[in-house]
């Protein structure tokens, strides 16, 4: 589904991601991780279309995406989160969903004005999908609640109804277990792998709690760097020297 070859990101004198290459397949949930500087949120970055990338290629369902903006990304089905979630903290939870879906006819004040039927067809639609979506992540009983006063856990599933409300074709994870308690973490995990299994998406997974990533990724892709270090099943990365030396000079990876 996404293929990234020789990709490079310089910031001045600063080389972030350097002739960095992987793929992922369609499917999948693939991990990415690393020590911190090692690239990753700069690779997840330019996948998405917030940094141009300085050079190389980044190909999606056998298109060049290099360089497009995060919008046309949306439209291709790229959709990332972010380790700190972006709700719209006065707007309720139902209606952080209600928004994302694009080209709705009520956001025109003409067709609010002549077509006012068609406007009012789809909002309910739309509601409805939305409705299904929170009893999908088991949170409707927070459909009315105002996104800024949920906890850290419940924004991070809100993250996966918005997802899930933008028809994503390959989701960016961006630590989705950062500043999670226990309980709600494996209710994430448990909703990523249901969204795979149930509704066919792919995911890219950052994190850092590598028990999370060994009960939901395979591959692992590794990066230190700025480039790839090596990939494959988090038993064979556990036991890899060189991700031990990039880790913690030589210690364990846990």
């Amino acid at each position: 589904m996404l293929t990234i070859k020789n990709l490079n990101k310089n910031f001045g004198g600063l080389q972030a991601v350097r002739n960095c290459s992987f793929e992922i397949q369609e499917g999948s949930i693939t991990g990415l991780i690393g020590p911190n500087g090692a690239g990753k949120t700069t690779t997840f970055n330019m996948i998405a279309g917030e940094e141009r990338p300085t050079s190389g290629r980044i190909m999606f369902e056998g298109q060049e995406i290099s360089g497009l903006p995060t919008y046309e990304m949306f439209h291709r089905g790229i959709v990332r989160t972010f380790q700190i979630p972006h709700e719209f903290s006065k707007m309720t939870v139902l209606e952080n969903l209600m928004v994302v879906p694009p080209e709705q006819p009520g956001e025109s004040i003409i067709k609010n004005w002549i077509a006012r039927g068609a406007v009012m067809r789809r909002e309910k639609e739309i509601q409805e999908r939305a409705e299904e979506s929170l009893e999908f992540l088991s949170i409707s009983h927070l459909w009315n609640q105002e996104a800024g006063n949920l906890s850290g856990g419940q924004k991070k599933l809100l993250e996966l109804g918005r997802t899930m409300m933008a028809d994503a074709k390959l989701v960016l994870l961006d630590e989705p277990g950062a500043g999670v308690n226990p309980t709600l973490l494996m209710k994430i995990r448990d909703m990523i792998a249901r969204l795979r299994s149930d509704r066919g998406y792919t995911f890219c997974v950052i994190e850092h709690d590598m028990d999370m990533i060994a009960s939901l990724c395979d591959p692992v892709i590794v990066m230190a760097e700025g480039t790839v270090l090596t990939q494959g099943n988090m038993n064979d990365i556990r036991s890899n020297p060189e991700v031990l030396e990039a880790y913690l000079g030589g210690g364990e990876v846990q």
